[in-house]
This record gives C-alpha cells, structure tokens and sequence, in this order.
C-alpha cells in the first residue's frame, strides 16, 4: 500500500470490516479552500469500497444526508446510484489525513463505470444517452421533491455556499461586460446595448423565478458521472456533491448550452425529452426564453468564443450581431414543451 498507512487503515476500520491490502488514491481537489481526496480500498477478500474525504464550505453531515436521500430517490426510479454511508457509529466524522482535518463518508464501489472510461468516446456515448438523461431528470422533476432548502450548484439568484461572492451566472455575465469594454470604441454601443437588454431580462426573470417548479437533482451531468452497463445502455449517475433544490428549467438549460448552434440544438432535445414524463406548466412556458436569455447568452463558452475572435472586428461585429439576436429574438422554446 502507498501513502499514510495506518491512517488508511485507521479510516477504513471507521466504516467498514474486512482487511484492505491495497488503496487507490483519487485527489480531486480545486484548490486549497476545496479539498476532496477519494480512496478505493480493495480487501483480501477482493471486495471494493469507497471513503471519500472533503474540507471545503459545502460538505457537512446535513449536506451529506440530503446527498443520501437524493441517492434513494433516484433508485427509487429505477436508477443506479451508489449508497452513501455513515462510518459504523451512523456519523460522518471528522478526521485526520495527511496532518489534515476532514469530514469523511463512505460510498458503495459503482457497479458500472462512468462513459468517460470507454473506448468509443464519451461525447459520442454522452450524444447518444441524451434522450435518457433527460427522461430521467424529467421523471425527477415530476416528483417536485421538497425536503431540502440546500441549493443546487447550479442555483440563480443566491449563492451555493458561504465562500461564493455571487452566482455563476452573474459572475460569468460580469465577466462578459469586463472583457466587452475592452473591445474597440466603436463596438461600445453595442456592446452596452447587449449589457443593458441581458440586466432587464434578469430583472424581469427574478420577479418570477422563485414561483417556478422546483425539485432535488443531481446537478452534474458530465460524462464522469454518467454510468452505462456493458451493452452500453445508460443506467444512473453517481457524484451527488453538487445536488440540492433548483428550478427544473433552470437546471435543463444549464446542462445544455455551448455555443448558439449547440443551444439552439441540444436545448429543444432536452425539452422534447422531458416532456415525455413532465408536464411543464405555463409559468415554466411563459419563462422558459427569459431562462435561456439569462443563462445561456453572456455564459463563459461565448466569452471564450468571443475572445477568440481576436481583432477580427468584422467577426467581432458578426458575433456581438448574434448575440443581441438571442437576446431579442422570440425563440419558440414553447413548441417543444408539449
């Protein structure tokens, strides 16, 4: 075995029997103020278990049991997820590793793996699972779960955690004005004209919003958390620390958007799909465009597309041409929410 030793073994006394001859360490940290480390621990008896640490403001027991019940809820839909688990007191301690404090849980070992590990490409798998992913998310949504007021990551109008000075979409619009101002004098009307129709738009939205749909989900659907038997046949989702509370719009529309082409795409699948196993109400139809304007306009992957148009003015004036279109124009999101 690799690493602190007895601290392994001293953690995987805490939650389970059994005798661990080998750790396989994952650090999926992002920085000293979110620090998460996995171990899968393999017995003599050739049984695999999973203890994952975290220290970052969004994991704490009460997060971890509404990760939990999440897990069942989803298995009570017919979809795999792997148990989350207390150590053998029905806690989630605290613990020392590597001269640091973490909270610690245990995870059942997947008994699939994640489309990410195929051969065939996981952005193709990830393609074809589309209409499944969305079935399922609308299969969720229908059930409107309400036993948590923990937000998703992917939450709008209020933060996720303590540490966030604000919402990634306004965070990622503000980063899009900064870099607008940058851009030659002659684009600055336009550009404070986009500015100002995405700031109206997000007034009007946040008059609304919080009288939208709500349920609990998953909230990271990439293709490392998305799980397919050995036929290739999507089964569930593993990964539940961004889950919480959102907005059912809100969420599909997150998990959708790239560029415009992409958007104008993979959105009205999405849509098309859930509506399969949801009936979406006229509130959610009446703020379904002013959702996408939102989100999708001013987001990170069209301020890289932006930048990357380097002093090509005249790419420059097409692009900012397309964007204030999707920030005016009456895309029929409706159609496909029947």
């Amino acid at each position: 075995m690799m690493g602190n030793e007895s601290e392994l073994m001293q953690l995987f006394a805490l939650f389970f029997d059994g005798t661990p001859v080998s750790f396989e360490t994952i650090d999926s940290s992002r920085g000293d103020d979110d620090l998460r480390v996995a171990f899968i621990a393999e017995t003599d008896a050739g049984e695999r278990y999973v203890i994952k640490l975290a220290d970052n403001d969004f994991t704490f027991p009460g997060k971890i049991k509404m990760w939990q019940r999440t897990v069942s809820e989803y298995r009570a839909l017919g979809y795999y997820c792997p148990k989350i688990f207390p150590d053998k007191q029905g806690e989630f301690p605290v613990v020392q590793y590597n001269g640091h404090r973490y909270i610690a849980f245990a995870e059942e070992y997947s008994a699939y793996k994640p489309i990410s590990s195929r051969d065939n490409g996981s952005e193709a798998l990830s393609r074809r699972f589309h209409t499944d992913i969305w079935i399922m998310t609308g299969k969720v949504a229908a059930k409107h779960f309400d036993y948590t007021d923990y937000p998703s990551a992917y939450c709008l109008f209020e933060t996720f955690c303590p540490s966030d000075e604000t919402e990634e979409v306004l965070e990622n619009a503000l980063k899009w004005k900064e870099y607008a101002d940058t851009l030659p004098e002659t684009f600055r009307s336009q550009t404070d004209r986009i500015w100002k129709l995405w700031n109206d738009n997000r007034t009007a939205l946040e008059k609304i919003y919080h009288k939208l749909p709500t349920s609990v989900f998953q909230a990271d659907l990439n293709s490392t958390n998305l799980l397919a038997d050995e036929d290739g046949r999507f089964v569930g989702v593993l990964d539940f620390n961004l889950c919480g509370k959102d907005v059912f719009l809100n969420y599909l529309i997150r998990e959708n958007y790239g560029s415009f082409e992409h958007d104008m795409e993979t959105i009205p699948a999405a849509l098309r799909a859930a509506a399969k196993v949801y009936k979406f109400s006229d509130s959610e139809k009446g703020a379904v465009l002013m959702l996408y304007r939102c989100l999708a306009t001013l987001w990170v992957t069209k301020l890289e597309e932006l930048k990357g148009l380097g002093e090509d003015r005249e790419a420059v004036k097409a692009f900012l041409d397309k964007t204030e279109h999707y920030l005016t124009s009456d895309t029929d999101f409706v159609q496909y929410m029947a």
